[in-house]
């Protein structure tokens, strides 16, 4: 009685995948109901002695596609060129078109000089996201009330977009300050040995993409937590737009559409963005991020999953699972993006 009860359990699961996936492709969802069950069975995945560690993986790689794709709550890359067709091998290429011809204006002189446009092929590789494999025992699953497998797929799924949209801000952010990269310090009252963010702060980096002829439409900030505490504590009216914001999205500032985001990447105290994920030091700074969104891009290459069943594991009798991603977002050159550092106190 108990292999007929798992057996129909383990046929059950397998049916509402088969339904969500079709649901989510526009195909008929009894087809997904009778086939995912038929599939599993006939393809040898299917174990009754163990009724999670027969999943479809290919439908489980769809379904965390699907969550990859949808669950995009970095909102500051909503409307970012999306190059995500053109990603053939985890590879993108672009057209670097150089610079844009002379314009003469009431000319007399001729032959007209011969300008040559150059243009150059720009390659970028996806980069790629693998989670560690978790294993799944067989007696866990035997024990357990809850679906251990779907649970460990959800946590690898919220693991990669975390990690994904972290790497999309850092690569937003200029590597220090340049003439066409500008890093700015913050110049309001000292609190905690800095500087608080102020809006004429905000109003002197709209001044330098003013100067490099940013245009205003599609600029956007992302602005830290820190420098949205900053002001929030003194500032009336954008505590008003604050208290309304949905989606990490507050309201716009002088032109730019303002996010709020709590991984922004950081800088040394010299002003030099640090690598991802590297060591905190005395000094460091977070950085609230600018960028031009039209002149940026992402891409979202291949997903896999990685699947062993226990039955293949004699020794440890346990189900191993992991994702690998890939994946990637940067300005299609080094401008029209910069930054907001805290300014340190003197003697702070």
């Amino acid at each position: 009685m108990r292999t007929l009860l798992k057996t129909a359990f383990a046929l059950l699961i397998n049916a509402f995948i088969g339904v969500a996936l079709c649901s989510a492709t526009g195909i008929p969802v009894a087809v997904g109901a009778i086939g995912a069950p038929a599939i599993s069975m006939a393809i040898g995945q299917y174990d009754p002695s163990n009724i999670y560690a027969g999943v479809l993986v290919e439908v489980w790689t769809g379904e965390l596609i699907k969550k990859l794709r949808t669950a995009d709550v970095a909102t500051f890359l909503d409307g970012l060129p999306d190059y995500s067709q053109y990603a053939e091998n985890d590879v993108i290429h672009l057209v670097d078109i150089g610079i844009d011809p002379d314009v003469l204006i009431n000319n007399t002189t001729y032959p007209i000089a011969i300008q040559e446009l150059k243009d150059e092929d720009k390659v970028f590789k996806l980069d790629k996201f693998q989670t560690k494999a978790t294993p799944v025992t067989d007696d866990e699953l035997y024990a357990l009330s809850y679906d251990k497998m779907a649970s460990v797929k959800e946590r690898h799924g919220k693991a990669i977009l975390e990690n994904k949209y972290k790497k999309a801000l850092h690569a937003l952010a200029p590597a220090s300050n340049s003439a066409y990269t500008p890093v700015i310090e913050t110049t309001g009252e000292g609190a905690d040995g800095r500087k608080r963010l102020t809006r004429m702060d905000i109003v002197a980096l709209k001044t330098k993409f003013d100067d490099l002829g940013v245009p205003v439409p599609g600029r956007r900030l992302v602005l830290c937590s820190e420098h949205v505490n900053d002001l929030l504590s003194q500032d009336q009216k954008f505590e008003n737009q604050y208290y309304n914001y949905t989606s990490g999205k507050i309201a716009n500032l002088f032109g730019f559409e303002v996010y709020e985001w709590q991984d922004n990447p950081y800088y040394t105290a010299t002003g030099n963005k640090k690598n991802l994920g590297a060591a905190s030091a005395t000094g460091d700074r977070q950085a609230s991020v600018a960028f031009y969104a039209p002149d940026m891009f992402k891409a979202m290459g291949s997903t896999k999953m990685y699947f062993s069943e226990a039955k293949t594991d004699p020794t440890m009798q346990r189900n191993l699972i992991n994702f690998r991603h890939y994946y990637i977002v940067l300005p299609k050159k080094n401008r029209c993006i910069g930054a907001i550092l805290s300014a340190a106190v003197s003697g702070g």
